[in-house]
């Protein structure tokens, strides 16, 4: 289909600081494109500057393939998209006045007007509120009105920034499956930024990773959450364990990597003396009694004991210290089934496909 925002060497400064620079990034019409990164990494200012609200220092900004300039009708332009912010910024005037309040700025007649927000306000829940005033309104009412105010437009790209980290868990996590069902029913191309890992899974058609005002990775939700290009983006997308080491084998893109006193193997063509990061997402090990290989098919299982248990929801992350820490994000009953205490001694397993080496210097 094409893509309806593009950008090449785009750098924004502020005084002498250049504050982002990305090189090469495109939005495909239809598409959910997630940013995601720290606070402060830049994921707001690259919004801003692709909903053309923040001019940039250097670089160029195509919009349905034509170069945005300085002579380029911008408000014609921005007429085309919207917004949803993370505070909704609504007036102290009733739900309904809210959601039409864009249509009427941009002379839509009131017929059509009333009709628009008629479908978003029963859309989004809250038809109910309509006559509400915006002040009574709770925090999930209130995005929700922002973002039905927004979908009324009918805009062309949907930017969202960080429009669900003020709510309360269930309120987030209702409203991120509803603006996920939105958005994928009416094919409407989207931009959101956020630091939470969780909201990108669940929107994303694809991931970019912010972090220091550069754009890092761009890719699948797979490709980056399970193969990041460095141990930075490792480390932010919920990688936990990295261990630096060596490849001291390779048979046909298998490679035996010497990490501390273990063997590690991980499916990967990386050469002969090649110093790497051996990567491993917690949701991919295993916690055996300490048996050796017999209760697991797994190609890497490692002899450790536990330094560390640590509730995480529904489930328990175990730390192992197997000469280098490993990871584990298992449920409570299994922790509960092997009676897991600190000093306890374990087996830390892993499939040789869940490993990622990444490539270091030296």
């Amino acid at each position: 289909m094409g893509a309806i925002l593009q950008i090449r060497n785009l750098a924004i400064q502020r005084g002498e600081r250049t504050v982002l620079l990305v090189n090469d990034l495109a939005v495909e019409r239809g598409e959910v494109l997630a940013i995601i990164g720290p606070n402060g990494a830049g994921k707001s200012t690259l919004l801003l500057a692709l909903a053309l609200l923040l001019p940039p220092t250097s670089g160029a900004i195509w919009f349905d393939g034509a170069l945005v300039t300085s002579q380029s009708n911008l408000t014609a332009l921005r007429r085309r998209m919207a917004m949803v912010l993370q505070e909704p910024l609504l007036l102290d005037k009733t739900v309904v006045d809210n959601v039409a309040l864009g249509l009427s700025l941009r002379g839509v007649g009131r017929a059509e007007r009333e009709r628009r927000a008629a479908v978003w306000l029963d859309r989004l829940g809250i038809a109910h509120l309509a006559r509400r005033q915006a002040r009574a309104l709770s925090g999930g009412e209130a995005q929700r009105t922002s973002l039905a105010r927004a979908l009324a437009l009918e805009p062309e790209v949907l930017f969202l920034d960080e429009p669900f980290s003020a709510l309360d868990a269930p309120t987030r996590a209702g409203l991120v499956e509803q603006v996920a069902e939105i958005v994928r029913e009416t094919g409407l191309t989207t931009v959101m930024v956020t630091h939470d890992r969780d909201e990108a899974l669940a929107l994303g058609d694809r991931v970019g990773v912010i972090m220091g005002g550069q754009l890092l990775q761009a890719g699948t939700p797979e490709e980056v959450f399970t193969t990041p290009v460095n141990a930075e983006v490792a480390q932010f997308v919920g990688v936990e364990t990295v261990a630096p080491g060596h490849v001291i084998a390779q048979d046909g893109g298998l490679a035996a990597v010497q990490v501390s006193g273990f063997v590690v193997e991980a499916v990967s063509d990386a050469p002969l003396g090649q110093a790497v990061l051996a990567c491993v997402r917690p949701e991919d090990v295993t916690i055996l009694p300490d048996v050796g290989r017999g209760l697991t098919s797994a190609r890497n299982v490692l002899r450790g004991r536990v330094t560390r248990l640590r509730p995480a929801g529904a489930q328990v992350r175990v730390t192992v210290d197997c000469g280098f820490p490993v990871t584990a994000l298992i449920t409570r009953r299994s922790a509960q089934e092997l009676d897991l205490a600190v000093d306890q001694s374990v087996s830390a397993s892993f499939k040789a496909s869940a490993v990622h080496l990444i490539l270091r210097a030296g």
